[in-house]
């Protein structure tokens, strides 16, 4: 591949940011979390699902992108967005923005006809919910980190309805919580980037200041843990899972949580979880221990 065509097919491929893809990974979760992960049906479904959610999740990317270039040229590396540096016009930003929509729709068609309809119409509303937070929503306080929340639940719905696994009301819960405080992690990044430069990257951080959102972070960690210890103790739970020693689970999600905290909190890091987690052997040795520990559980 020559070093030309490399220069003009690169903004396409940055603009998409496949390295967010994996926020897409919660569609597996019903699956792990349902014993499924032998089934290979289930597997070619969570497959289809992760891959057209990603597409849609790209597409919400590149219209956020055309919608907020301006605002993206004063921010310390958002600057380097696409459309931000000019390396993509709006335009093309756009027309790719309708191509990622079809080719999502399209893959998803690939699951069962009742399935692939319930898929496509939570990714639809994600898409329009996400529309809306672009234009708008994302303006208000508080509204902002929920619907942020509420987008990452409706990625275990959509791996959940593509496996035709029912969903526990822990399983929302909890990935609600997690993801909620992980959005103020990433507004909290926001308001010391502004308190340290006066660049206002989003108008809603104008409503936070640091005490509230290290009181926030603070409670939703407790809640999110208590709730998670709850969880693991719940007949339900031990019922399904096969084994009384669920709340071991929990130690690896308390130190997860403390080591973010003082990520976030001590070190003023936090506006990017998935490269947080990628550099941090600690967070990375706490999921990994968590993954493995629930994977004996459920399935030796």
């Amino acid at each position: 591949m020559s070093s030309p065509y490399l220069k003009h097919i690169l903004p396409f491929v940055l603009i998409i940011r496949p390295q967010q893809w994996v926020k897409n990974l919660f569609v597996f979760l019903p699956m792990f979390f349902g014993g499924m992960m032998t089934d290979g049906d289930c597997w070619q479904s969570a497959a289809w699902t992760f891959i057209s959610f990603s597409l849609m999740a790209s597409a919400v990317y590149c219209f956020n992108d055309v919608r907020d270039a301006e605002a993206d040229r004063i921010h310390p590396s958002k600057r380097k967005r696409q459309v931000a540096a000019g390396n993509l016009s709006p335009m093309q930003a756009l027309a790719l923005m309708v191509i990622l929509v079809l080719m999502s729709l399209a893959i998803a068609t690939q699951l069962l006809p009742r399935r692939w309809m319930m898929v496509g119409a939570v990714m639809a509303g994600y898409f329009v919910l996400n529309i809306a937070y672009s234009v708008g929503l994302k303006r208000i306080a508080i509204v902002d980190v929920m619907i942020i929340a509420i987008g990452f639940v409706m990625r275990v719905v959509a791996g959940g309805l593509a496996c035709g696994i029912p969903l526990s009301p822990w399983i929302v819960v909890m990935t609600f919580l997690l993801t909620l405080f992980l959005a103020f992690a990433k507004r909290r990044d926001d308001v010391v980037i502004r308190l340290d430069t006066g660049v206002i990257t989003r108008r809603s951080t104008l409503s936070y200041t640091l005490p509230f959102l290290n009181q926030v972070l603070g409670l939703l960690a407790a809640v999110t843990l208590v709730g998670y210890i709850l969880y693991t103790l719940s007949p339900e739970v031990v019922m399904r899972v096969g084994s009384p020693y669920v709340y071991i689970t929990s130690i690896w999600v308390l130190a997860g949580m403390l080591r973010y905290m003082q990520t976030v909190i001590a070190d003023n890091h936090g506006g990017n979880p998935e490269r947080d987690l990628l550099r941090d052997p600690f967070l990375m040795t706490c999921v990994a221990g968590w993954l493995t520990t629930f994977a004996i559980l459920l399935y030796a």
